[in-house]
Formats: C-alpha cells, structure tokens, sequence
C-alpha cells in the first residue's frame, strides 16, 4: 500500500465517520507524507481553530520522527529534553499523532487527530489505522 492522495482522503474520511459515531463531537484530522507536507485535512464543522494546528503538528511529527507522537512524549520526558532540541517549531509531542506504515515496515507519513480527549485522540487514530492494515485501502 502506497500513501497517494486517494488512500489520504480516505483515511480522513473514515476518521471523521468514526469519530462521529463514537464520540459524537468535532475533530480535525490530518494526513501528512514522510516529508510532513499535508496531503489531507478535514475540519469537522464545530471543530475548535486551535484543532487545525495541533491535529496538522501532530501528523507531521509522526512523520519526520517516525513514532507516535506520544511515544516521542515519554522519550522526552524519559531523556529529560526539550522539545526545543530539535530545532522545529512544527512538532508537538501531543498524543494522537500516529505513524502511517507499509505492510513493510517502512514509514508512509502521519496522522494526525486532535479534538478529542488526549487518549481518545490516538486510540481512534490507531483504530481506523488498524481497519485499513487488515482490510487494504479500501478499508472495507
């Protein structure tokens, strides 16, 4: 699996239909590529402005670190260190940033969830990633 334009749109559109089901409030989510260019972005109406940012620096992380954002907080605070250190005001070290991979291993690009509760944000994310490991890009 391949992270193009099409396989972006729909993992944000099915974000956007999970994240309406189960928690019935608005999100922004984004998708990133490995350089950390957006590739696709929804903000659902209602979805807070600060959203936009946080779920954008949340996929771009994941994808130029190349882990999950929250896994970047504990080595952070595990390291003591500032995220200052990496001299790049875009990243956060917000949970819900989620690393996208192929069937490989290697890494694809990020997404990024940012609305819900901090550890609502990555479990949708890993949740709908996981649908789309085990059905194909379709994700059906």
């Amino acid at each position: 699996m391949k992270l193009d334009l099409p396989l972006a749109q729909a993992i944000v559109a099915r974000v956007i239909a999970k994240a309406t089901d189960e928690f019935k409030r608005p999100i922004c989510v984004s998708v990133c590529d490995t350089a950390g260019l957006l590739m696709a972005f929804n903000r659902v109406e209602g979805g807070h402005a600060r959203s936009v940012d946080i779920s954008q620096a949340k996929a771009y992380t994941a994808a130029r670190m190349g882990v999950d954002t929250d896994a970047f907080l504990e080595r952070l605070q595990r390291e003591n260190l500032s995220i200052s250190y990496f001299c790049d005001a875009k990243m956060t070290a917000l949970p819900g940033g989620i690393v996208l991979k192929d069937a490989a291993g290697e890494v694809m690009g990020g997404l990024g969830i940012a609305g819900l509760k901090s550890e609502e944000d990555p479990a949708l994310a890993r949740a709908v990633i996981a649908l789309f490991n085990a059905f194909g890009a379709a994700g059906e």
